[in-house]
């Protein structure tokens, strides 16, 4: 459908002066669909001038009425520039009718109507202001990023708009064509614009860089070429800050060429001076990371080298800790790089990988939602449900959070006090989330109860959120562990060589904003640290264990220091920072008195008796351990309670009933005794006491013998019988005893019945079976009793169940054989009637 173009708003034409850009084709489609009331998904390629043209056509929308605009983007960086940018295509300053803000800075005025803001501040915002009071539209640029607080700032705009804003204007802005899933979260309609941009001679490398250490001289060697062979400036994307000083390095001085860096926490005045041409008209090499993907335009760029990677934070399961990681970008990343030497002419993109990897590379970059650490997602959640009713999992997110980094999450949370039982926020929870750090962090500042203690959280706070200000070079000896330490570098109080001054600034700065956030002006007090970071981080509280250096955190996780640092042979550690490597190092910490502990670390200490059978020596043993978490604080002997050494007797005997207790021929003659009289059905009611049936009634049968004993060996001294016959009342054992007696007299004899066979079985010389004409009867009869016929030498002749029987048949052959190998015994023709020839 073509729709025709808007007229002018007479109270505000800004637009009427507004420069053509690749976009403007689509601009008639976008603001036909926010006239209508509906959202807007608008997919235009890098340069399209979405980002600062858009925003400006909306100020003559006639439903914004005087209300602000809010533009959402990724990075600090971006902010400042499209802030700029808009200002400087109107003619004015910045904070006039365009401004920004973010955490570390911000130029906005009551004129103000176009907004620029970071997603960390529209989700304090949101949390604030479900209404969004005076907002009349929000537009999220670079949404095909993914990252995680921009996801769930459109999930709680989207959810704020079908709740209680329904006039609220929600755009979604992408560099990549997969705009579909945002159309249908959104519900909105999907306006293209397939820009101008200028071509672009994308070159691949004849073969893969080996390894990541090999990344910057390769990167320099690239650029050295592209600076010879081709014109114009050139911007080559590294993962990380240690990347592009290593580049930096390798590419020394070069003549007539400028080296400049750009990273998220470069200066801003340093920012500023790449996004601008050289005033002398050298040419420029940009070293730069992920944050020149989007968003900003680098005059002057006709060459780009992408080494093919970025670095990320991702959340290790095992231990629960984020760490960045570098991994291959995916192909629509490489085409918005690629896109940034087609600005303003045409260009060259050299990429460092051959076309096999290409291939092999994912299609688009994975939310960070599934890798991110999840803390301050449930923590938002859970603000957002206090506020608004929303439960977290009606939430509408393009990408739902890993059940199992989510339960990590609000596990910490409740460790920090800031969700109940039942995972809603509590009044510290709304405190900690107010002031717009990482929970931890809150927590830590929300712990300092003294103006002095505010003072040093706002400092430790500030430490934390960057790096550490003291780096070494690598394969030298790290520094020191100890906080305080730092503390007194960004103080001023010591000063080092090794200390980098940008980054103390960024720290000095930031703990400017906390104090003032906190409210105190006091000198921080460094014996509150200890405290200070044992509540930030009640999981990383660290006991020595082992060789020196070695230690074990409150979750579990084993860390290692530096065995040379000064901190290694402490008893408890209050761990801030870990890195993980092939192993868990502990980075920054300090001491903590296990006499001593703050109220932080004191509500979550359990005392237990735990009693154990010590396998050794057999006995029952207690020990009283005062736990924190995975760590024992103390461990010392107690009383044992006979309950719980009744309960470990109890589990030998079940884990090995034979070996337990003393189980003699004649208890198992009497268990199998009882088995026949139940097969027989002798008297009703009959225990089972099989060895099965025996494990599983331990508790009715052998648990009140056991009062007072605390040894196996007691266990094994019991009388068993005894405790086995006590089962039956006596009128039923006097059934069993005549009824399955445990021997029948014979002539001259009295032999044992086994009773353990199948078949009861009854084993005695031939002679003493004389004068039987038939079998002796158990139970009358209705147990079957087998008889072993023995050799005057004890040597089993013959079987039989049917003595009568037997006499006649079976005889004979064995007469004939025992009178021919004893002939001195008596061995009758008929035994059944053979008289007593025994002399007495």
């Amino acid at each position: 459908m073509e729709i025709a173009a808007r007229p002018q708003n007479p109270d505000h034409p800004m637009s009427a002066n507004l420069p053509e850009l690749p976009v403007s084709e689509a601009l008639p489609a976008l603001l036909h669909t926010l006239d209508a009331g509906r959202n807007a998904v608008l997919i235009a390629p890098p340069g399209a001038g979405k980002t600062t043209l858009v925003p400006l056509h909306l100020l003559d929308s006639p439903w914004r009425q005087d209300n602000r605009i809010l533009i959402v983007e990724p990075r600090r960086v971006a902010t400042r520039a499209a802030a700029h940018r808009m200002a400087q295509t109107l003619g004015e300053r910045c904070g006039q009718t365009v401004g920004f803000r973010t955490r570390t800075d911000s130029a906005v005025s009551a004129e103000t109507r176009i907004e620029v803001v970071t997603t960390g501040l529209l989700l304090r915002r949101l949390i604030a202001d479900p209404m969004l009071d005076g907002i009349a539209a929000i537009a999220f640029d670079e949404v095909h990023e993914r990252s995680l607080d921009l996801d769930l700032a459109l999930a709680l705009a989207r959810d704020a708009q079908q709740m209680v804003r329904p006039d609220l204007r929600l755009i979604a802005m992408s560099a990549t064509t997969d705009g579909a899933a945002f159309a249908t979260l959104l519900e909105a309609d999907l306006v293209e614009s397939e820009g101008r941009a200028f071509p672009v001679d994308i070159r691949q490398a004849r073969r893969d860089i080996p390894s990541l250490r090999e990344l910057p001289d390769a990167t320099a060697r690239a650029v050295i070429e592209a600076l010879a062979t081709e014109a114009g400036d050139v911007l080559a994307f590294l993962p990380g800050i240690g990347e592009i000083r290593r580049t930096q390095s390798a590419l020394g001085t070069l003549p007539d060429v400028t080296i400049l860096a750009l990273y998220g926490d470069l200066p801003g005045a340093e920012q500023d001076r790449v996004l601008r041409p050289d005033e002398t008209g050298r040419r420029r090499v940009i070293l730069a990371t992920s944050i020149a993907e989007t968003s900003l335009t680098v005059p002057g760029v006709r060459i780009v080298i992408d080494a093919g990677f970025r670095r990320s934070p991702t959340l290790d399961p095992g231990t629960g800790l984020s760490k960045l990681s570098t991994h291959r970008i995916s192909r629509a990343t490489a085409t918005q790089r690629a896109g940034r030497a087609g600005r303003t002419q045409s260009g060259i993109a050299i990429r460092l990988w051959t076309d096999a990897t290409q291939r092999s590379l994912a299609p688009f970059d994975k939310p960070e939602i599934l890798d991110a650490d999840l803390a301050g997602f449930a923590l938002d959640t859970a603000a957002w449900t206090h506020a608004t009713g929303t439960p977290p999992e009606t939430l509408p997110l393009l990408t739902a959070p890993p059940n199992g980094a989510l339960q990590a999450a609000r596990t910490l949370l409740r460790d920090l006090g800031a969700l109940d039982a039942e995972d809603q926020i509590t009044a510290l929870g709304q405190k900690i989330a107010a002031i717009g750090a990482h929970p931890r962090l809150g927590a830590m500042m929300c712990a300092a109860e003294t103006d002095s203690a505010r003072a040093t959280a706002a400092l430790l706070a500030a430490l934390l959120e960057e790096r550490d200000p003291i780096r070494t070079a690598p394969n030298t000896p790290k520094p020191p562990a100890e906080l305080a330490s730092r503390l007194d570098l960004i103080e001023g109080h010591v000063h080092s060589a090794a200390a980098d001054r940008a980054t103390l600034a960024r720290i000095r700065d930031a703990a400017r904003r906390y104090r003032q956030r906190l409210q105190t002006r006091a000198e921080p007090d460094p014996s509150v640290i200890p405290a200070l970071v044992a509540a930030a981080f009640p999981d990383r509280v660290a006991q020595a264990k082992g060789e020196r250096g070695r230690f074990r955190l409150a979750n579990g996780t084993l860390a290692r220091l530096n065995a040379n640092d000064p901190l290694a042979t402490a008893s408890l550690l209050a761990v801030a920072t870990l890195h993980v490597r092939t192993a868990t190092e502990i980075c920054l910490a300090t001491v903590l008195d296990p006499d001593d502990l703050p109220p932080s670390l004191q509500s979550r200490l359990t005392r237990q008796i735990e009693t154990a059978l010590d396998s050794a020596s057999g006995r029952v043993i207690a020990r009283e351990r005062l736990r924190l978490g995975a760590l024992v604080l103390s461990d010392r002997s107690a009383a044992v309670d006979e309950t719980d050494a009744t309960a470990l007797l109890l589990a030998a005997a079940r884990g090995d009933l034979a070996g337990s207790l003393a189980w003699t021929d004649s208890c198992r003659q009497f268990q199998a005794r009882i088995a026949h009289a139940r097969t027989a059905g002798l008297a009703p009611d009959l225990p089972d006491l099989s060895d099965e049936a025996l494990v599983a009634s331990l508790d009715d049968w052998l648990a009140p013998y056991l009062t007072g004993l605390t040894r196996i060996a007691a266990l094994r001294a019991l009388d068993l019988l005894a405790i086995l016959r006590n089962r039956l009342d006596y009128q039923t054992l006097s059934l069993i005893d005549c009824a399955l007696p445990t021997h029948l007299d014979l002539r001259h004899a009295r032999a044992a019945i086994d009773y353990t066979t199948p078949t009861p079985h009854i084993a005695a010389r031939a002679q003493a079976f004389y004068g039987l004409t038939e079998t002796p009867k158990l139970a009358n009869g209705r147990v079957p009793l087998q008889c072993s016929l023995l050799s005057p030498a004890g040597r089993p002749q013959a079987i039989t169940a049917d003595l009568g029987s037997f006499w006649k048949t079976g005889w004979p052959d064995m007469r004939r054989d025992m009178r021919g190998r004893y002939p001195k015994h008596d061995w009758p023709e008929d035994p059944a009637t053979a008289p007593d020839r025994t002399r007495r």
